[in-house]
């Protein structure tokens, strides 16, 4: 593992190397930030949104948080929602979560951690509402079926809160996505909810559970 003094040296090289590739770079990218895209992630090390996307610092805005979640209590993440939308002007939220998140399978297997339960219990939930499709998913592929209900579930969250609602109301077009990332390929996985609209939202959300319930 490095140490922090190796960190700042390779950081050195990588800016040297990006400036040599093109030197305008950083000039650009200090001056403003226009990215189409607000990415709601996990904080899991293995899931950075910009080399996922294989794009440039500056194009995509993020958020991440233990479990991906998009709560109304969550200040930080509204905030960063509304910034997103209201100044930012972006036109996709992608609410991206990870198979073998390690929070969802701590929700799935009411493991005790600590403070983080609390926050967890909202995957509890989730747990709740979806337990007859949960119980026909083989054990080995439970834990994955819930990170898909996670997301389908905070995409739902992200609709409801007023920053989304507001800006549909106002005609700004923007579009909510549910997707899920797999570590072992390092592909994301359209959950096939895109939803443009709030009256949009429950045929989107049926959807979404009906696709999963036919890849079961």
């Amino acid at each position: 593992m490095a140490s922090p003094t190796e960190l700042l040296e390779s950081n050195r090289r990588w800016s040297e190397a990006v400036r040599a590739q093109d030197p305008g770079f950083f000039a650009r990218l200090s001056k403003q930030q226009t990215p189409r895209y607000l990415w709601i992630g996990c904080s899991d090390s293995r899931v950075p949104a910009n080399q996922i996307l294989g794009i440039d610092p500056g194009e995509v805005f993020v958020h991440r948080n233990i479990s991906n979640l998009v709560l109304h209590s969550d200040m930080n993440c509204l905030s960063v929602m509304q910034f997103a939308v209201d100044v930012l002007k972006v036109e996709h939220i992608m609410v991206t979560g990870h198979y073998g998140c390690g929070g969802v399978g701590a929700a799935l297997e009411g493991k005790r951690l600590g403070l983080i339960d609390n926050w967890l219990r909202y995957i509890g939930d989730t747990i709740e509402r979806h337990r007859p499709m949960l119980g026909t998913v083989a054990p080995g592929f439970r834990h994955d079926r819930l990170c898909e209900l996670n997301v389908i579930e905070q995409v739902a969250n992200a609709c409801h809160t007023t920053i989304v609602r507001d800006a549909w109301e106002r005609g700004q077009p923007l579009t909510v996505h549910a997707w899920c990332y797999g570590l072992s390929d390092g592909r994301i996985h359209d959950l096939g909810m895109d939803i443009t609209r709030f009256d949009g939202l429950p045929e989107g959300y049926a959807q979404a559970l009906a696709n999963l319930s036919a890849a079961a």
